[in-house]
C-alpha cells in the first residue's frame, strides 16, 4: 500500500483529501494528514463570521470522524518541519519520522508582515487563523475594561480584500476603524480609481476612516501599540493593529530540501503540480504556477483535483493555463466584483461606465475594439449581473449590439439584456471554486434524485467556496425544476427551508417570541443579512412590535429608525397624515431644521423631508418634533409611508367627497404597519385624479355615491396603474375592503415584493382577490378583520419609545464606546441650503 502525506490541512488541503475520497475508491493508499492548527480545517473565507458566533466548529470543512470514515490519519496541531528527499521522509516537531510515497505540500501562505520600527508592540496582530481572531478579542476587551464611554481606535495595515475584512472585525469589535493602504486606492489589483472611490466613499458613510498613500513608518508606543507615524507630522493616536498587507508561501520547507524555487518565493509546479522532484506536489498558495502565487480558493480548489488524478495514474489530467481571477464578495454589506480583464489597455478593446454616486454604485464593462465580446468588468454596489457577465466572459457567449445594453438594459423594451439562464452552455463552469458545470447542476436533478436547491448544494458541493455562484445556482435550480412540471419552493435563505408565508404562519402559530427562538424551532446556522431583517418583518406584521424589540436583526434604517443617505448622515420624515399640516407645526419643522441647519425639502407624498442629521442628532430632533405633536413617518421601513390626497370637497369646486378626512383617517388607521414592502396610498375627492391614486398600492377615488377602490398599483422605476377593485363604497365598507386586501397581502406576498407583481404572481388575479376579500370564498375574511384591528390597537410611535428609554436611546452614537461625533462630514452651499461634496 503506498503512502501520501498532506503537510498542511486548510481548506485546499482538505479538497486535495475529499477529492481523493471520490476519485481513489478502489486504489489502494495510506493517507496521513499533517496539520499544524489544534482543529481540522475551516473556512477561512468566511472567518470574519467568528466574531459574530465565536463558534469555531460551525466553520470546520470537516469534522474530525469524516477523515476516521474515509480511512484518513489527521494529525493536527503537528508540523513537519523537514523533507528528506532521498529516504523519502519527514520529520515533525515531535521528531517523529514519517514515510511517504508522494508527498503533497499544501502549507498556504502566511502573512506578510512589514518591517517596520515597533511590529513587535503588544496590540499588534494579523488577520489569518482563529487564534489569531480569538487573539484580538481577548485584547480588545482588555482595552474595553472601565471605558465605556472613550472613543478607542483601532487601524488595519493594508486595503485589500483582507484588510477590508478586518476592518469589519474591528468595528464589529465597537472600535473606531481606520485602514492604512499604502496604494492610492482601495483594493488596488481589483479596482480602477473610480471604482475605489465609490467604494471609499459608501466604506466612509459607514463610519470606515480610509487613509491612502500612506507608509508608515515607526509604529508608536512603549509596550503597547499607541499609534502610527506616516511622517514627521503625520501619524494617527490608535490603540490596536492589524495587519493585513498581503501573503507570503509558506514555502521554507521547499528551500531546505532543494526543491526549485522562484525568485520570489513559492516553490516552482509544472502543470501536473509537481514539483522539481516527481513525487512531490504542491497546491494552493504555496505553489508557482505560470510564475504566479494564486491567492483564490478556486485555483487551489483545481490543483488539488490535478494533483489526486496524477497519483492515482489519471496522468491526462492537467491544469489549465489559463486561470480564471474573478471574484465577488461583500465587503462589509458593500457588493464588489471584478472579472476578466478589469483594467483595459487600450489597445485590447474600449470600455462603457456607469456611475451613480447617490446611489454608490459603479458599473464597467470592458468590450472588444470590434464589439463581438465581453472581456471583463467591474461592478460595486450592485453585483446582481456578476453571474451572467461571468459566464459571458468565460463562455464567449454573444453581446447586443449596443453593448452599453448589459449595463442599462434594453432602451426599446425595457428590462435586461440577458437571456435565460438555461440559455448558457451545459460546459460552462458555474461555480468555478469547486469546477461545477451548469450540466452537473441541471444533471442532479433530470438524472438524480435532487429537489431543491439544498440537494443540489450536498450533491454537488456548488456555493460551498466563496458562495458567489449561489444566485445563478439558485435560477438554474429553479429553471430545470419548472422545465420539468415540477413546483418550486422559493426559500428565505441557506438557514430556513420555508417561503415567507410559511414561516409567517409557523411563528404566528407556534407564538414565537424573537428570533433566536425562531431560528432555533424552524433554521439552522447563525443567520445572514438576507433572513433576520425579514424575520424582524414578520414579527412587526404579526405582533406591531417595533424595531426597538429586536435591534439586532434590523436592517440599517430600522435600527436607527431613519433612512441613511450617501454620506453617512441620515433623514428625518415625520408624519404628515393627508398632507394636512396647521402653521404651528410647519413653523416647528423650520425652527428644527434651522436649528440643526437640515437640507430642506416637499417630497411627492406630501411630507417635508429634512436631510443631514447625524447619528446622534436624531433623538434630539425628534423629541423636539414629538414634543410639538408629530409622529415617525416610517420613511426608512418597509410600511405605510404616505396616503396623498387633494383638497377634496372642502375647497375644490370639483371636489364630489371630503378626500383630506378620509385620506388622515386611512393614514391614521395604517400608520406603522409593516408589509413586505412599502405601501403608498391616495385619495382623491374627484375623477380628476389629483391625489394620483391609481399610482399607489391602494386608491380611493371619489364618484357618485361613494368611492371606487382601486388596488395594486405603483409608481417608481416599473410603474403600473391600479386596478378598480370596487365601486360606490362608502367608507366602513371602503376601510373593510382595505384590512382584509391588506391583510391578505401581508400574510401571502414573498419578501421585498410590492403589491402589483404579488397581485400579477397571485393564481386566479385580481378576481381571485375579489372573492377572496368581498365574497369571503376562503372564509377568513372575519380573520383578517380581527388581525388588522389588532394591528391597529397595538400602534406605538417607535421614536417616542427610542427617545424615552435610555437604554434604546443608547444605540444613537457614533462609536459603540464614545461620545464624540463624526467630524469628517463635508458639504458644500447649494441654493441657499447645503449638500454632500462629491469626492
Amino acid at each position: 500500500m503506498k503512502k501520501i502525506i498532506v503537510v498542511g490541512n486548510g481548506m485546499v488541503g482538505y479538497k486535495f483529501c475529499e477529492k481523493f475520497v471520490a476519485l481513489a475508491k478502489d486504489k489502494k493508499f495510506q493517507l496521513t494528514v499533517f496539520g499544524e492548527e489544534p482543529r481540522p480545517a475551516y473556512d477561512r473565507v468566511h472567518l470574519s463570521e467568528f466574531f459574530q458566533s465565536k463558534d469555531a466548529k460551525a466553520l470546520e470543512m470537516a469534522p474530525r470522524e469524516w477523515y476516521e470514515e474515509h480511512g484518513i490519519e489527521l494529525v493536527t496541531d503537528e508540523r513537519v518541519t523537514a523533507i528528506h528527499r532521498v529516504s523519502k521522509k519527514v520529520t515533525t516537531s515531535k521528531d517523529i519520522n514519517y514515510k511517504y510515497d508522494y508527498l503533497v505540500l499544501a502549507t498556504g501562505s502566511a502573512p506578510f508582515v512589514p518591517n517596520i520600527p515597533g511590529v513587535e508592540k503588544k496590540g499588534v496582530f494579523v488577520y489569518r487563523t482563529i487564534e489569531d481572531l480569538e487573539a484580538m478579542l481577548s485584547y480588545a476587551a482588555k482595552l474595553k475594561k472601565g471605558r465605556k464611554k472613550e472613543t478607542i481606535k483601532a487601524a488595519v495595515l493594508g486595503g485589500g480584500l483582507l484588510g477590508l475584512e478586518a476592518a469589519k472585525a474591528v468595528m464589529d469589535m465597537g472600535f473606531e476603524p481606520h485602514v492604512v493602504e499604502f496604494a492610492s486606492k482601495l483594493m488596488p489589483r481589483q479596482l480602477d480609481t473610480r471604482a475605489s472611490n465609490v467604494l471609499q466613499e459608501k466604506l466612509e458613510s459607514l463610519g470606515i476612516n480610509i487613509h491612502l498613500s500612506k507608509a508608515t513608518n515607526k509604529i508608536l508606543g512603549d509596550k503597547n501599540i499607541t499609534g502610527m507615524e506616516f511622517g514627521e507630522y503625520d501619524k494617527i493616536d490608535v490603540e490596536m493593529l492589524v495587519i493585513s498587507a498581503g501573503i507570503r508561501p509558506r514555502d521554507e520547507l521547499g528551500k531546505t530540501c532543494f526543491l526549485e524555487m522562484g525568485t520570489r518565493g513559492g516553490i516552482v509546479v509544472s502543470d501536473k503540480m509537481q514539483t522539481s522532484d516527481p513525487e512531490i506536489f504542491a497546491i494552493g498558495e504555496v505553489a508557482l504556477y505560470n510564475q504566479m502565487i494564486y491567492g483564490l480558493v478556486a485555483p487551489g480548489y483545481d490543483m488539488a483535483g490535478v494533483a489526486v488524478n496524477q497519483i492515482i495514474g489519471n496522468t491526462d489530467v492537467l491544469m489549465e493555463s489559463d486561470i480564471d481571477m474573478s471574484t465577488k464578495l461583500k465587503l462589509i454589506g458593500v457588493d464588489v466584483a471584478s472579472y476578466g480583464e478589469p483594467f483595459m489597455p487600450v489597445e485590447k478593446g474600449y470600455s462603457i461606465i456607469y456611475e451613480n454616486k447617490t446611489k454608490n454604485l459603479y458599473k464597467r464593462i470592458n468590450i472588444s475594439h470590434d464589439g463581438k465580446n465581453l472581456l471583463g468588468g467591474i461592478l460595486v454596489g450592485d453585483a446582481t449581473d456578476y453571474n451572467m457577465f461571468h459566464q459571458i466572459y468565460l463562455n464567449g457567449l454573444p453581446i447586443p449590439e449596443d453593448a452599453e445594453e448589459l449595463i442599462l438594459g434594453s432602451r426599446g423594451e425595457g428590462g435586461s439584456s440577458f437571456g435565460s439562464v438555461m440559455d448558457i452552455p451545459d460546459a460552462a463552469q458555474v461555480c468555478s471554486c469547486e469546477s461545477i458545470t451548469k450540466g452537473d447542476i441541471c444533471c442532479s436533478i433530470t438524472e438524480g434524485d435532487c429537489q431543491n436547491l439544498g440537494d443540489v448544494i450536498a450533491k454537488t458541493k456548488a456555493t460551498t467556496g466563496c458562495g458567489g455562484c449561489k444566485p445563478m445556482v439558485a435560477d438554474l435550480v429553479n429553471e430545470t425544476l419548472k422545465s420539468l412540471g415540477k413546483e418550486v419552493k422559493e426559500t428565505i435563505c441557506e438557514h430556513f427551508s420555508f417561503n415567507r408565508q410559511e414561516l409567517y404562519d409557523l411563528i404566528k402559530v407556534n407564538q414565537v417570541k424573537d428570533y433566536d427562538e425562531t431560528l432555533n424551532l424552524f433554521g439552522e446556522g447563525h443567520g445572514c443579512e438576507t433572513c433576520k431583517p425579514l424575520v424582524a418583518s414578520i414579527f412587526a406584521t404579526i405582533t406591531m412590535e417595533t424595531p426597538n424589540k429586536q435591534v439586532g436583526i434590523q436592517d440599517t434604517n430600522d435600527r436607527f429608525l431613519a433612512n441613511i443617505q450617501r454620506n453617512g448622515t441620515y433623514s428625518v420624515v415625520p408624519r404628515i397624515a393627508g398632507g394636512e399640516i396647521t402653521p404651528d407645526k410647519l413653523i416647528v419643522i423650520g425652527e428644527v431644521a434651522k436649528k440643526y441647519d437640515l437640507y430642506t425639502k416637499i417630497t411627492g407624498g406630501q411630507r417635508i423631508d429634512l436631510f443631514g442629521a447625524q447619528l446622534h442628532e436624531l433623538p434630539l430632533i425628534w423629541k423636539e418634533l414629538i414634543d410639538a405633536g408629530f409622529e415617525s413617518g416610517h420613511a426608512y421601513g418597509k410600511s405605510l409611508r404616505t396616503v396623498k390626497s387633494c383638497v377634496g370637497s372642502t375647497w375644490c369646486r370639483f371636489g364630489m367627497h371630503e378626500s383630506v378626512t378620509f385620506a388622515i383617517e386611512i393614514e391614521d388607521r395604517y400608520k406603522g404597519l409593516r408589509s413586505p414592502h412599502k405601501l403608498k396610498g391616495g385619495v382623491s375627492g374627484c375623477i380628476r385624479e389629483c391625489a394620483e391614486a391609481r399610482g399607489k398600492d391602494f386608491g380611493l377615488i371619489a364618484v357618485d355615491g361613494g368611492w371606487n377602490l382601486y388596488v395594486c398599483g405603483n409608481g417608481g422605476a416599473t410603474p403600473k396603474h391600479a386596478v378598480l377593485f370596487a365601486e360606490q363604497l362608502d367608507d366602513a365598507t371602503a376601510i373593510k375592503y382595505l384590512d382584509r386586501f391588506l391583510m391578505f397581502y401581508i400574510r401571502t406576498a414573498g419578501p421585498l415584493v410590492r403589491t402589483a407583481p404579488w397581485l400579477d404572481k397571485l393564481e386566479g388575479g385580481i378576481e381571485y382577490l375579489k372573492k377572496v376579500v368581498i365574497e369571503d370564498s376562503l372564509g377568513i375574511a372575519e380573520e383578517l378583520d380581527a388581525e388588522m384591528q389588532g394591528l391597529v390597537n397595538k400602534y406605538e410611535c417607535e421614536w417616542k419609545q427610542a427617545i424615552e428609554d435610555p437604554n434604546m436611546a443608547k444605540r444613537f452614537k457614533h462609536f459603540v464606546n464614545s461620545d464624540d461625533t463624526d467630524d469628517n462630514l463635508v458639504f458644500v452651499p447649494m441654493r441657499d441650503q447645503k449638500m454632500p461634496k462629491a469626492w
